[in-house]
């Protein structure tokens, strides 16, 4: 039986703690030293290559690295780490816990004294680790455990990074999740031990209310606030008012210390070996708070409203394309997850955009757009050169370029494995709408056994039948030649299905459908990628107002 498995001669494998695309923790025992452990499995996914498969390797022993240079009752130990069959295991403290967020989700918000040794606690964990050098980066309710013996403990390294380590190009790796993620993260700039002192005032934050401390119609909006939003207020946390004000400051230098954190909650601490997380306590009702006005997008209020394009100029159903259209090969849906193992939450998902709220809670999509309901895309937008790197490491020559956008996006970083087509990084530039995304992805030595057709069919995989449609080539005599064959122009429909993106927890919201046009550019050795994401609703003018005008302004650098 799987569930008999015994890994490097000493680890036996009992039951599955939690599963997740990347990988599943086991809960197994050591018939060495005879005591209960947690076994991280990390599975190839399939069709891997094996410079991928090393990648990935080489990402679980950074964490395993990140995880063994720390030693601290608030941390989860790492014990071993072992490789079977060429695949790495990870071999840690088995930990009975619910997270934070299943503890607030199911009782309510914390009382003053259960905040205070939750701020005690990781705020402990996070001086043990910041003295090592490492920044967890994804501090947030789902990553602190709650043991049954009321012990707290921080968890999920697997985007920790050594501040001394080069960014790893490889699946899943992700800055944080939305609505914990410091606002200069979040902007793209620089990650420092500041980043997670935010992120703790965030976890704070949610842990006393009930309620994430942003919330958005759809993850970039949630962003936007993080970024260009005002701090909502903590006269909703109780005592742990100072402490959540303190860590919530958006200059990361006039940020409450962690020393600072401990001082503060010192005297709510109770007694030692009370019981603060009782069974039977009562739950709490969600606390009321008061939230600063969303971000609205800077429109001038005569700028009339874009006309409606009216219906689609074609069906959503399948149909055989025309001589102009791309023939389609539709392949199985990409579904991220991140598993809610009670242990090292298992990353796999492919992009920033899919990171999920709330120690996991799903995404749903924003309300189907209108005409009368999304902003105008006026008629001379305000767009200014912005540059960026789409380097895969750093160091790397060749990855910096510039592209008009306007003058308050957002950028994020996001890195890709591609099913076989070697990784890729991509920068998203998102409008403070939400509604309007321009990314630029870079495959580095992308010609040494890749075409253009490799990418277009990638791309499908993507998407489910009935999720992707309309793809249409278009002349390329306009696109200027810079590597082994030619560019391609083209655009696609997508719906992203709101039930499929609800799991079945939360009633589905309507689908979303996007227009994305897009030129694919061979420059060099390299392939680099222009999309511009639009409203279906909007597409006409999303093509002539955005998309004719930002994709001819981007060029690589150097």
């Amino acid at each position: 039986m799987e569930s008999e498995r015994l890994i490097a001669g000493r680890y036996r494998l009992r039951h599955v703690l939690g599963r997740g695309s990347m990988g599943t923790v086991w809960a197994a025992h050591d018939e060495v030293l005879r005591r209960d452990v947690a076994v991280k499995e990390i599975l190839r996914p399939s069709g891997t290559p094996d410079d991928e498969a090393e990648v990935l390797r080489e990402r679980t022993l950074r964490e395993a690295r990140s995880a063994a240079a720390l030693a601290h009752p608030n941390l989860v130990t790492l014990y071993d780490v072992v490789q079977a069959d060429g695949d790495p295991y990870v071999v840690m403290e088995l930990v009975p816990s619910s997270s934070l967020a299943e503890v607030v989700r199911q009782r309510g918000p914390l009382t003053d004294v259960q905040g205070a040794v939750v701020a005690d606690a990781v705020a402990a964990a996070l001086e043990a680790a910041h003295r090592a050098g490492i920044t967890h980066r994804d501090v947030k309710p789902g990553n602190v455990l709650v043991a049954d013996d009321g012990r707290v403990k921080l968890t999920d390294f697997g985007i920790a990074r050594n501040v001394a380590e080069a960014t790893l190009t490889s699946r899943g790796i992700t800055l944080g999740t939305p609505a914990f993620i410091a606002p200069e993260v979040a902007a793209g700039g620089a990650v420092s031990f500041a980043a997670d002192q935010w992120s703790l005032g965030a976890t704070l934050f949610a842990a006393m209310t009930g309620q994430q401390p942003y919330e958005g119609a759809n993850v970039l909006q949630t962003i936007n606030q993080v970024v260009h939003g005002d701090v909502p207020s903590a006269s909703a946390c109780g005592a742990l008012e100072p402490v959540v004000a303190g860590l919530m400051v958006k200059e990361p230098g006039e940020r409450m210390t962690l020393a600072q954190v401990r001082r503060s909650v010192r005297s709510l601490l109770p007694e030692p070996g009370t019981d603060v997380f009782p069974a039977s306590s009562p739950t709490r009702p969600v606390v009321e708070i008061v939230r600063p006005a969303p971000v609205k997008p800077p429109i001038a209020p005569d700028t009339p409203l874009a006309a409606d394009p009216g219906p689609l100029p074609f069906p959503v159903a399948r149909r055989e394309p025309a001589t102009h259209e791309l023939t389609r090969r539709p392949g199985p849906a990409v579904l991220v997850a991140l598993s809610a193992a009670v242990l090292f939450a298992i990353g796999g998902a492919s992009g920033f955009a899919l990171t999920r709220t709330m120690a996991g809670a799903p995404l749903l999509p924003p309300p189907t757009p209108t005409a009368a309901t999304l902003p105008a895309i006026t008629e001379t937008p305000s767009l200014l050169p912005t540059t960026a790197s789409a380097a895969a490491a750093n160091g790397e020559q060749g990855a910096e370029f510039t592209i008009d956008v306007g003058p308050d996006w957002t950028s994020f970083l996001e890195q890709r494995g591609n099913n076989g087509l070697g990784p890729s990084t991509v920068v998203h530039l998102v409008a403070p709408n939400g509604w309007y995304e321009v990314t630029v992805q870079r495959f580095p030595d992308y010609y040494e056994r890749n075409r253009i057709d490799d990418y277009l069919r990638l791309v499908r995989s993507r998407w489910a039948e009935g999720q992707y449609f309309g793809e249409a080539l278009e002349p390329t005599d306009a696109l200027p030649p810079g590597g082994p064959e030619p560019g391609v122009q083209y655009s696609y429909r997508t719906v992203e299905r709101a039930t499929e993106l609800a799991r079945g927890t939360v009633p589905p919201g309507p689908d979303l459908r996007r227009s994305r046009y897009s030129r694919v550019l061979p420059r060099g050795n390299d392939l680099w990628v222009v999309e511009v994401v639009v409203p279906t609703e909007q597409e006409e003018t999303g093509r002539s107002r955005l998309f004719d005008t930002i994709a001819p302004t981007f060029r690589v650098n150097g």
